[in-house]
């Protein structure tokens, strides 16, 4: 890799370019007003590049398939991405600013879906997670709607292990649970599984529906708030 442009107006020199040969004025004197020496230029060089596009967000949503992340950044967000119920609907990045006041806002970044075996291409792979790979803070969105403690834990493990399979920095990002469908659930059911939950996971955990909005305004302030200490 000759470099990684992140910055903006960050630049870089990948090739010269040539060099201008003087024309014949460049050699007229007083004495010889139409001098016939010229010099010749210098070719520039040659490169044949390729070129990756990484999207810039500060949060990058991550999950499998049809877990609702498409939804929560329609609902936090301007971002109109296509919404359906099947799996893969999201089938390239999409990008949603957050405001969080009139002044305060970050940018939210949903990629496809990954499944158990993306690594090994199954799927639509893991070559979208490139697109996080600048982001500060990742959300693991899970279903929790008709699944059991011991399913979710399994969904929880299935992202870790892709996201482990694609690169360490991944993995050394800061990751928050979202819980998400929880308008799916009653009050005693969602309870059981948090309890649970909690007894399992060493990070931020949090519940939302966005569906209803649950949840959400308290999930973006704190994000904020995370976003702005790690930018001091």
């Amino acid at each position: 890799m000759i470099c990684d442009l992140e910055k903006d107006g960050q630049s870089v020199e990948i090739a010269k370019g040539g060099e201008f040969g003087l024309g014949n004025a460049r050699f007229k004197t007083s004495t010889n007003r139409a001098p016939r020496k010229t010099t010749k230029g210098k070719i520039g060089e040659e490169r044949e590049l390729k070129i990756i596009l990484k999207v810039l967000a500060d949060v990058g949503l991550v999950g499998l398939p049809n877990v609702g992340k498409s939804s929560l950044l329609a609902a936090v967000s301007m971002a109109k991405p296509k919404i359906a119920n099947y799996e893969f609907t999201t089938i390239h990045p999409n990008l949603g600013v957050v405001l969080v006041s009139d002044y305060e806002k970050f940018v939210v970044a949903d990629i496809p879906g990954l499944i158990k075996g993306a690594s090994d291409g199954k799927g639509l792979g893991i070559q979208f997670l490139k697109h996080i790979s600048r982001t500060k803070l990742l959300l693991n969105v899970v279903d929790v709607s008709n699944k059991s403690i011991d399913n979710i834990l399994t969904d929880i493990n299935t992202i870790h292990q892709e996201l482990k399979s694609f690169n360490d920095d991944l993995i050394l990002k800061d990751k928050w649970l979202v819980l998400n469908k929880i308008d799916l659930l009653d009050k005693k059911k969602l309870a059981e599984i948090m309890g649970q939950i909690s007894d399992k996971i060493d990070h931020r955990v949090y519940t939302t529906s966005a569906i209803e909005k649950a949840g959400l305004e308290n999930l973006c302030k704190d994000i904020y708030h995370y976003l702005k200490e790690e930018n001091e």
